[in-house]
C-alpha cells in the first residue's frame, strides 16, 4: 500500500497516525478533518487505506467507513474507545472494516494494516477475476447472437454458424467478438 487518508478531528491524533503508517511503508499521507471532508477527497482521490480515528466532528464515523469500504477498493480501519468496540464492530465489519481499540498498540496497529493489505490485495484479485469473467460471459452472449442471426438470415446450422464465425476470426486475424459484432451489426441494422 502506497497512499493513505487520515480522518481524525485531533491534531495530536493525525501526527501519530502518520507517524505510524510512515512506519509501516505507506509514502502517501493525505488527512481529513471530517466525514464531509473525507467524503469530497475521496470523490477526488483514491486510497489504498483509510484510518478513521472515531469519533469525528460531524458524525461518529462507523458511516463514513461503510461508505468507503462499499464505493472504493480502499481498505479501512477504524479507530474507536474499546467500550464501543463491540457496536462499531457490528454495524461496519460486514463491509470488511477492520475495528482496533483506543487506545492503540503499535504492534497491533501494524498486524491490522498487515491484514488489511493482505485482504485488499486479495479482494482486487477477486475483482479482477471477476471482470475477467464478465467480459467472456458479454463474449459467448455476443458470439450466440451473431450465430442465431447466421441460422435465421443464412440458414446455416448452429455448428455451421460457429464454424463461420472462427474461420472468419482465423482468416481475418480477429477476435471472434470482432466478428461476431460485425454480424450483428450488419444483419440488425
Amino acid at each position: 500500500m502506497e497512499s493513505a487518508l487520515i480522518v481524525t478531528t485531533a491534531c495530536k491524533g493525525t501526527q501519530l497516525l502518520a507517524e505510524l503508517l510512515k512506519m509501516s511503508g505507506i509514502t502517501s499521507i493525505s488527512t481529513a478533518a471530517s466525514g464531509g471532508d473525507a467524503r469530497r477527497l475521496l470523490l477526488e482521490t483514491s486510497f489504498d487505506l483509510v484510518v478513521i480515528n472515531a469519533p469525528l466532528s460531524d458524525e461518529y464515523g462507523h458511516e463514513l467507513a461503510v461508505f468507503v469500504a462499499e464505493s472504493s477498493g480502499a481498505g479501512v480501519i477504524i479507530l474507536c474507545k474499546s467500550e464501543r468496540a463491540d457496536l462499531v464492530s457490528q454495524k461496519v465489519e460486514d463491509a470488511g472494516v477492520f475495528v482496533v481499540e483506543k487506545p492503540i498498540s503499535r504492534q497491533l496497529f501494524f498486524q491490522s494494516i498487515k491484514l488489511m493489505a493482505a485482504s485488499r490485495r486479495r479482494m482486487l484479485g477477486l475483482k479482477k477475476e471477476n471482470s475477467k469473467l464478465r467480459g467472456k460471459i458479454e463474449e459467448i452472449r455476443l458470439v450466440d447472437r451473431a450465430k442465431c442471426l447466421l441460422i435465421q438470415y443464412l440458414d446455416m446450422t448452429e455448428p455451421e454458424a460457429h464454424r463461420a464465425i472462427e474461420k472468419e476470426a482465423m482468416d481475418r486475424r480477429m477476435t471472434r467478438k470482432e466478428i461476431a459484432k460485425e454480424i450483428v451489426s450488419r444483419y440488425e441494422n
